[in-house]
């Protein structure tokens, strides 16, 4: 285990200021690409399906289950992508029908696929060839719900202008693979079927993006707040470029235009290396960047090498520094609270950094559950294959489950320590201050949730399944991305706005070996008719007891009472003035307390019944919700909030 010295100093590799314009374009020019990019011919990443000796030492656990599943899907028929379903997203705002068919269709090519390749025998290349044709029959690769970039708008994709969302270009990246790994195979069956995959590829998505840069993903317009979308699609699209294209300098023009795109997503990241959407997309954020060094590592011959930077070293480790305990993350925005990363992808990552840590936590992640290996799924494929040629040494790493004491990312703001490093028991405690303009933003500055033992006791609810309005101007109306049904104060009847002007101030953090304290000032984060003139928070995580919220404010008007709201899974019995009992079930034994002067507030509970698919797949059927209102008609003032065990004994 390492100790805590180790990991307290892990925290802080950054010692100085970084800048991440040109950190990979200035790498990846027409000039370096001259001397460095192999070409299409020469470049082989992973061996194609002929070479059997290669292909035989693939694990067993994997090739038998891969096979066993595409026989199953032999002869079956490709589900129909309806236009009606299409239409649902701008109809009643629904875009899961569509996506399910369409992802299904993708998951049976990419099964039968690797099938094909791991057998060698040709019964899935007719099942292959039908999938192939069906799919370039395709008219649009992308999503309903991303269509709307086109200029005719929303509703049906228009043929006559491709454009490039984050499953067009997922969608070339599989048929390139699929081309790379099976062509001659195919060119059996028809040489007009590899012919006509890298027709497809390049009028839908390597055209586009080599002559367009008005996607907003690519950052070369207005737009500088880029998210996931970038490294995702230029994974896809580097992808296809280097395994597709046969004109060397269109190539090398393409690979170049990617990297100034990869400089333009790091531009909006701190040198802490944060991901302010959260670790569930950390695994198309922070990931899919490493996607994309590797190819260009890759396919210049190690030329291309930026790991040592402290930026790129940052991003990987931002997925263990936020990790809590089992499945649970820090899950602050869109982000929910269990995530899975892909363990093969952390260790990976892991052993680029040379940062044993990562590559514990990637084994970790591997043989918790045995089932890993086995149930690998080769959905985006290249992912597949780098996972299955590093399967080997990720079942002989040693694992290590990453219980940092502390972990403060100044620039995203966000904060995380626990009672006992190196363990789960006790309190965890994680809040963030930022600002309510961040990617996959809820209006939550100052918001915090706390873990006891690695069991939820104050959560971030996080986001119901995406529907039309989530993406809209309608966005904060959804309940969930409200500051009232997050732990943050509304004041004077107000919540907290969106927009990036609203925003914490007087952000700090301090840790040593007793306490972990992270304050922040409030005032920012309301609009002026809240009627604000400070509002200073303080969060303690006092180590080996407890937690303890402290709230020094001023206003410059009384208007209604203001409200302490606190989020939970529990189950809350609050007739006991100045106690908020919390129990595991409706009829447990009570195990928390929160406890707050009765002078000062009246608390009262109410139960929120969950009804969406990816809300209970984290918290079950219900979350309740307590609030603790304000008894006194005062302009200024504080009051303290404090959350423990009833029973500290051998906490």
């Amino acid at each position: 285990m390492i100790t805590r010295t180790l990991l307290v100093l892990s925290l802080f590799v950054s010692v100085v200021p970084l800048r991440a314009d040109g950190l990979i374009s200035s790498q990846v020019t027409e000039q370096t690409l001259e001397q460095s990019l192999l070409p299409a011919a020469a470049w082989k990443p992973y061996p194609k399906a002929s070479d059997r000796a290669a292909w035989n030492k693939a694990p067993e656990v994997i090739r038998q289950r891969v096979v066993e599943e595409a026989a199953k899907l032999a002869g079956t028929q490709w589900p129909a992508l309806p236009a009606s379903v299409f239409l649902e997203y701008v109809r009643n705002g629904n875009r899961t029908n569509f996506e399910r068919l369409r992802n299904d269709r993708r998951l049976k090519l990419g099964t039968l696929v690797m099938a094909e390749v791991f057998e060698n025998k040709g019964r899935f290349l007719d099942d292959i060839a039908n999938g192939l044709w069906a799919t370039c029959e395709e008219t649009y690769w992308g999503l309903p719900a991303h269509v709307g970039v086109q200029k005719r708008g929303s509703g049906l994709p228009d043929v006559k202008e491709p454009t490039v969302d984050l499953f067009a270009a997922e969608t070339a990246s599989l048929l390139a693979w699929t081309h790379y790994l099976l062509g001659d195979e195919l060119k059996a069956v028809s040489p007009l079927l590899p012919e006509r995959i890298a027709i497809e590829i390049d009028r839908r998505v390597l055209t586009p993006c080599l002559e367009r840069d008005d996607f907003w993903w690519m950052g070369l317009g207005s737009r500088t707040d880029l998210n996931n979308w970038t490294p995702w699609i230029c994974s896809n699209w580097l992808t296809s470029t280097l395994l597709i294209e046969t004109n060397e300098a269109k190539r090398r023009q393409s690979i170049v235009k990617n990297a100034r795109c990869l400089d333009n997503f790091l531009a909006g990241y701190g040198e802490d290396g944060g991901c302010d959407e959260g670790p569930g997309y950390w695994g198309r954020a922070g990931a899919s960047l490493f996607d994309c060094l590797e190819l260009l590592n890759s396919s210049t011959g190690g030329k291309v090498d930026v790991y040592r930077k402290p930026l790129i070293r940052n991003i990987a480790r931002y997925i263990y520094r936020v990790y809590i305990a089992g499945d649970y993350f820090v899950n602050f925005a869109d982000a929910s609270a269990k995530a899975a990363p892909e363990p093969g992808l952390v260790y990976r990552f892991g052993k680029r950094i040379d940062d044993p840590g990562m590559t514990g936590f990637g084994a970790f992640l591997a043989q918790r559950d045995p089932n890993t290996l086995r149930n690998s799924r080769p959905g985006s494929l290249g992912r597949f294959l780098a996972d299955l040629f590093s399967a080997s040494d990720l079942a002989t790493a040693k694992p290590q489950e990453p219980f940092l004491g502390e972990a403060w990312l100044p620039d995203v703001q966000v904060m995380a320590a626990r009672s006992f490093p190196g363990t789960s028991r006790g309190f965890y405690l994680a809040a963030q201050g930022g600002h309510n303009a961040e990617s996959h933003n809820h209006n939550d500055v100052g918001n915090f949730i706390v873990f006891a033992d690695g069991r939820p006791v104050l959560i971030d609810v996080g986001v119901e399944s995406y529907t039309a309005k989530t993406f809209s101007s309608r966005r904060y109306e959804i309940w969930t991305m409200q500051s009232a049904f997050h732990n943050a104060p509304t004041i004077n009847g107000v919540q907290q706005k969106d927009g990036r002007e609203f925003r914490a101030k007087d952000v700090s953090f301090s840790a040593d070996g007793s306490r972990v304290i992270f304050q922040l000032d409030l005032v920012s984060a309301y609009p002026a008719d809240a009627q604000i003139g400070k509002w200073s928070r303080t969060l303690t995580l006092f180590r080996g007891t407890g937690i303890e919220l402290r709230e020094d404010y001023q206003l410059t008007k009384w208007i209604a009472p203001f409200e302490l709201n606190f989020m939970t899974t529990l189950w809350v019995t609050t007739g006991q003035p100045g106690t908020v009992l919390l129990a595991e079930s409706a009829s447990g034994k009570p195990i928390y307390a929160v406890t707050y002067d009765p002078g000062k507030f009246e608390a009262r509970a109410e139960e929120i019944p969950i009804q969406d698919s990816r809300l209970k797949g984290a918290w079950g059927d219900r979350v309740a919700r307590i609030i603790l209102k304000s008894k006194e008609q005062v302009t200024s003032g504080s009051h303290r909030v404090a959350i423990d065990y009833i029973e500290k004994n051998d906490r």
